[in-house]
């Protein structure tokens, strides 16, 4: 397809072709590969003529990390079809195998979006509370948040005291607080304040680190050794998660 002809084209068909291609790039030849010029060529068209639609490879590759997270999002919106609505122990164990097997499926994609060191795919700042956003508008944060949201409105869960929440987080962890609570009321869910104070924000943090942490070695293949099976490691560390906020008998 010559450029006059896709300038035809309604714009967003264009820029769609364009992070399609992106993509494809990413997945069968990693991030490095994904540059102006090799889409241009695979579209048959000069690098130039795509900064009429996206301003910088950095520009680009946010959009394609929309699209990912879309995806994602999409994906755990079906596993959580499967699970009775008022599970909220069920949803979230839902939430945490279908990232663990969405990564694993999707490596490269995974490393862009969760493991990029640089601002292409860092979180971004909401000027309102001050806090940090994942990119998409936060699209599969939300699906963590809406069913961490239905597991405090239900559950009272087994935490530490505040005063045992380091004093260095204690900042941040205010801020965060007050997006989560502004969260969770934009899903709908009624959470008492008092239902998420420092410890509880203090213990979603460190579920957060665990769960990603045991996937990115996964991911990454940093296990200290080899181990032909981490599915067994991944289910133990979820048990030991629920068992650590007083839910025991989570399966």
């Amino acid at each position: 397809m010559t450029e006059t002809t896709r300038r035809d084209r309604p714009r967003a068909d264009t820029e769609r072709e364009i992070r399609q291609q992106a993509r494809r790039l990413l997945v069968e030849q990693g991030r490095e590969a994904v540059t102006l010029r090799a889409i241009a060529r695979e579209l048959g068209i000069t690098a130039p003529a795509l900064y009429r639609y996206y301003d910088s490879r950095e520009d680009l590759l946010r959009r394609v990390i929309d699209d990912i997270c879309v995806d994602l999002a999409a994906e755990l919106t079906a596993d959580l079809t499967q699970i009775d609505e008022h599970d909220a122990v069920g949803g979230v164990l839902a939430a945490c195998r279908g990232f663990r097997r969405w990564a694993l499926a999707h490596p490269q994609e995974f490393t862009l979006v969760f493991a990029s060191p640089d601002d292409s795919a860092k979180c971004e700042v909401d000027e309102t509370t001050g806090t940090m956003m994942r990119p998409a508008k936060d699209q599969f944060g939300r699906i963590f948040l809406n069913m961490a949201g239905k597991l405090l409105a239900t559950h009272k869960l087994a935490v530490p005291d505040e005063e045992k929440v380091p004093e260095g987080l204690r900042t941040d962890l205010v801020a965060f607080r007050t997006h989560l609570l502004s969260q969770i009321a934009q899903e709908g869910i009624a959470l008492p304040e008092e239902a998420l104070n420092l410890s509880v924000v203090y213990t979603m943090l460190q579920f957060w680190v665990r769960l990603y942490g045991q996937v990115a070695l996964e991911v990454f293949e940093r296990f200290p050794f080899a181990v032909s099976n981490a599915e067994p490691l991944f289910e133990t560390m979820l048990t030991e998660l629920f068992e650590d906020i007083g839910l025991a008998n989570a399966s």
